[in-house]
C-alpha cells in the first residue's frame, strides 16, 4: 500500500476579499485561496520583505482539519522572533478558515490526503520585524 499523493498549492497572502464571501471550493485550484483567506498580516511582521512558509495538514470530507497542521518550511533568513510570528499567523489562519467551505464532491476527493500549502508574503521592504 502506498501513501496518498500530497496535494500542493501556493497562495500569495493576504488574499483579497472576505473569507466568508467566497463560494464553496469545488476544485483544488479554488481550495487553496479558501484555506488562505483568513491569513492576516500580524503586528510585528509589517516591515518584513518576502517570506515563505509551508504547512502540511489533511482535511476531512466536511473541510475540518485532521490532527494539527505543522510547518514544514519557513524562509531561512528570518530571526527567531520573525519565524515565530510568521508561524503563529499561518497556523492561526488555518484554524480560522477551517472547516473550509468545500463542496461534497471535493470533500470526497481530498479527504485524508495530505495538503502542502505554501504561503508567500511579499511585505514592504523595511527594517524587518
Amino acid at each position: 500500500m502506498s501513501l496518498p499523493e500530497t496535494l500542493r498549492g501556493t497562495v500569495r497572502v493576504p488574499v483579497p476579499g472576505r473569507a466568508d464571501a467566497r463560494p464553496p471550493a469545488d476544485t483544488l485550484r479554488s481550495l487553496y485561496p479558501v484555506l488562505a483567506a483568513c491569513w492576516k498580516i500580524p503586528q510585528g511582521l509589517t516591515g518584513l520583505g518576502r517570506a515563505e512558509i509551508t504547512t502540511r495538514f489533511a482535511l476531512r470530507r466536511d473541510g475540518s482539519v485532521i490532527g494539527a497542521p505543522r510547518v514544514t518550511y519557513a524562509t531561512q533568513d528570518l530571526d527567531t522572533r520573525a519565524d515565530r510570528i510568521l508561524t503563529d499567523a499561518t497556523l492561526a489562519a488555518i484554524r480560522r478558515c477551517t472547516p473550509a467551505r468545500i463542496t461534497p464532491a471535493l470533500g470526497a476527493a481530498i479527504a485524508g490526503r495530505p495538503i502542502a500549502l505554501r504561503f508567500i508574503y511579499q511585505g514592504p521592504k523595511g527594517q524587518g520585524v
